[in-house]
């Protein structure tokens, strides 16, 4: 599986380094798209690594935060990266919350010192759909990728997390927070049932895609798809073969290996909750 998760990234395999780490988290968070579309496919994904690390590899699929970056810290992992997992939550405005715990899996790497980063500690995060493009020095430091300036903070005084993770203003979610001890699987489980089958889930209200690269973002959402940072633009796709030759032109999603009818039921599902998206939307 490694050489086909690496030939789906076009890179080779090498030693581990700050500069490889930075090579493979760059690539995969170009090409391989956070996606909810299994969702309203009527796909019923689990989160165990090895079965997205294989979707990824073999069926050009991607996923949403459990999938990427448990696929991720296992190819780490067999590369030899030393890696470690965590349970973070993702919040809105309000700021972190016990509720969240465990809505995000966070992955970072040690042992990897450059001269800007002596303590070999990284951040890496390919499953935060339009945040991180590169691995960020695990302290409190602040960056600029592409049009998002991100902030991280080491939060020694709170009971909720050990670090937070502050996105720009104008990204799709306020922040991540999360605690250095590994993740209690029954927790990630309870909060993947709940995002992927919840009416009251983003995720299952309404499909989305997205890529990130080094200038932007592209997402689709819906049946809109837009591009965020350079070339900005905003497009309905109201045509069922157009919107998935987007899918696989930008996003790189087919779904041959899908079960029978998963196509159809994500297209009728898709224009659906747009309609109804649309509904809230004229009301608000």
């Amino acid at each position: 599986m490694l050489e086909a998760y690496m030939r789906r990234l076009s890179l080779d395999a090498e030693p581990p380094s700050a500069e490889a780490l930075a090579r493979l988290h760059r690539r995969h968070a170009e090409r391989i798209p956070y996606e909810t579309l299994w969702i309203h496919g009527g796909e019923r994904w689990g989160i165990d690594p090895h079965d997205a690390a294989a979707r990824i590899a073999f069926q050009r699929r991607g996923g949403y935060c459990y999938h990427l970056n448990g696929a991720f810290a296992a190819l780490l992992h067999a590369l030899g990266y030393r890696v470690a997992l965590h349970a973070g939550g993702v919040h809105g405005p309000t700021g972190p919350a016990a509720v969240d715990a465990g809505n995000h899996l966070v992955v970072t790497v040690a042992d990897l010192a450059t001269v800007d980063n002596p303590s070999g500690d990284w951040y890496v995060d390919v499953g935060l759909g339009d945040a991180l493009h590169e691995p960020i020095p695990l302290r409190s430091t602040s960056v600029r990728q592409g049009p998002f300036e991100l902030e991280l903070q080491r939060t020694t005084d709170s009971t909720l997390s050990d670090w937070h993770l502050l996105h720009d203003r104008t990204g799709g979610f306020t922040g991540m927070a999360w605690r250095n001890r590994a993740p209690d699987p029954a927790l990630l489980a309870t909060q993947h049932e709940w995002l992927s089958t919840s009416p009251d889930s983003g995720f299952v209200k309404l499909g989305l895609a997205q890529t990130r690269d080094a200038t932007g973002v592209d997402v689709i959402h819906g049946l809109i798809i837009k591009r965020i940072g350079s070339r900005a633009n905003t497009v309905a796709l109201e045509d069922r073969r157009t919107w998935f030759t987007a899918l696989g032109d930008l996003f790189g999603l087919t779904f041959e290996a899908s079960p029978p009818g998963t196509t159809d039921r994500l297209w009728e599902r898709t224009v659906a909750a747009h309609r109804t998206w649309e509904a809230s939307q004229q009301q608000a």
